[in-house]
């Protein structure tokens, strides 16, 4: 007999997507952002959002939260050639998600 509480929920990439869009919602939802376009798969963090290095700390924190997993390897996904990357999409964040939970 299996013990279900060490299962790992599986995700498909719209679940994810529309978790990870619902999160970027709620951590900016009392932010004064110039855009009011709904956030999508092409939504830019720091354009878009004006995400700055604490609130990706705080995304970070909430995407292990949602997906129900810890110790994913976010620096592959925040850092390219050894410096941070400068600007990241929603659907990259999806992409990095699906690769890492695949794992």
């Amino acid at each position: 007999m299996s013990d279900s509480t060490t299962a790992t929920k599986t995700f498909t990439r719209q679940e994810l997507e529309t978790g990870v869009c619902a999160l970027l919602a709620d951590m900016t939802a009392d932010w004064d952002l110039d855009s009011t376009e709904p956030i999508t798969g092409e939504t830019r963090l720091m354009a878009d959002l004006a995400f700055n290095s604490i609130d990706v700390v705080q995304l970070v924190v909430g995407l292990e939260a949602l997906v129900q997993r810890r110790h994913l390897h976010f620096e592959n996904l925040l850092m390219v050639d050894g410096r941070y990357v400068m600007e990241l999409q929603v659907k990259q964040i999806v992409d990095f998600l699906m690769e890492q939970l695949a794992t």
